[in-house]
């Protein structure tokens, strides 16, 4: 168990470094959303194109594995939804947000590095498959059903022709996939010019990735805590996980679960993981911003016990390093 600490125990120091550095004005808020647009917009999206180009496919397109998070992500969402919706009598667009903070994980700046430290072989393949489930999938129903509960749409068409624009021909970590599967299906080597360039901001992404989320936590108030933040929080720690780890369970008596025991437990440990760097910012845009960022904030907190024990109950041994 000391080990499995070790290893939650470096995510979260380099967490609280992000923290610090803007606590005591290293860097101020600002910047941290500076360092957090690089990694948007150019570390991961490097990252995801390495993983394609260098890669068999048939290693990295694991079709259980999206089958079975994909389906877990879905029922999460529905749980913090209509949870939200039905028993708390939220509006529909606090409700999809709600769903979002439950489903969405934070693949890139928190559940990477931490496949770094448990499954390093899987790592770039468990990015690349959990990021075509959130930027495919998940986000663009979460703009779409927000957009359609706030009315800024003149037409159900109109919606998802917006949403397709921004996510599918806009978005860097969309056209990194897009292109890198493309480019790995035709089977061209990048001249090395290209390709070291790429390797190397790829390679940034990790301990950037999770200083920012510590600079972002600074200042949030803790005291107005309620259901509706303990609702994304539980969801989001412990009923996601668990609704992967159901769906492992179902894919697997019809042959269909992932192909190896290592990306079955990524699944589920992914799931773990707080919610996507992006929740509070796409909340903001609807003004759901307050109770998404407080969620981030206690998730950040309690997720070093959490993933702590997701790390042991799921057998893994933490290799140490990124």
């Amino acid at each position: 168990m000391l080990g499995v600490f070790s290893t939650t125990g470096v995510l979260f120091l380099l967490i609280a470094l992000g923290y610090v550095s803007v606590l005591k004005g290293v860097f101020s808020k600002d910047d941290l959303r500076v360092f957090g647009r690089f990694v948007v917009n150019f570390a991961l999206p490097a990252l995801i194109f390495r993983t394609l180009v260098t890669a068999e496919l048939s290693e990295v397109i694991d079709l259980g594995y999206l089958a079975a998070y994909l389906t877990g992500s879905l029922a999460a969402f529905a749980i913090g939804y209509f949870v939200s919706r039905r028993l708390l009598g939220m509006t529909p667009a606090a409700s999809t947000f709600q769903g979002m903070g439950t489903s969405c994980s934070n693949s890139g700046f928190v559940g990477y590095p931490l496949m770094l430290m448990t499954l390093p072989s899987l790592a770039p393949g468990v990015l690349a498959l959990s990021m075509v489930v959130e930027n495919l999938v998940m986000i663009p129903i979460v703009l779409v059903l927000a957009e359609m509960a706030t009315g800024r749409g003149t037409s159900r068409r109109a919606v998802l022709r917006d949403v397709f624009r921004r996510l599918l021909l806009r978005n860097p970590i969309v056209i990194a996939l897009i292109l890198g599967l493309v480019i790995a299906m035709l089977g061209i080597e990048l001249p090395r010019i290209i390709f070291e360039p790429i390797a190397i901001i790829a390679s940034s992404s990790a301990a950037i990735s999770l200083m920012v989320i510590g600079g972002t936590l600074v200042g949030l108030p803790l005291k107005k805590i309620d259901a509706r933040v303990l609702l994304v929080v539980i969801g989001k720690l412990a009923i996601f996980p668990c609704m992967v780890w159901l769906a492992i369970k179902f894919y697997g008596l019809g042959g269909f679960a992932p192909g190896s025991v290592g990306m079955m437990q990524a699944a589920v440990l992914n799931a773990a993981v707080p919610t996507a760097g992006v929740y509070p910012i796409i909340a903001q845009r609807y003004g759901e911003e307050d109770s998404a960022a407080l969620a981030m904030l206690v998730m950040v907190c309690l997720s070093f016990f959490t993933i702590s024990f997701w790390v042991a109950g799921l057998e893994l041994h933490p290799v140490g390093g990124m």
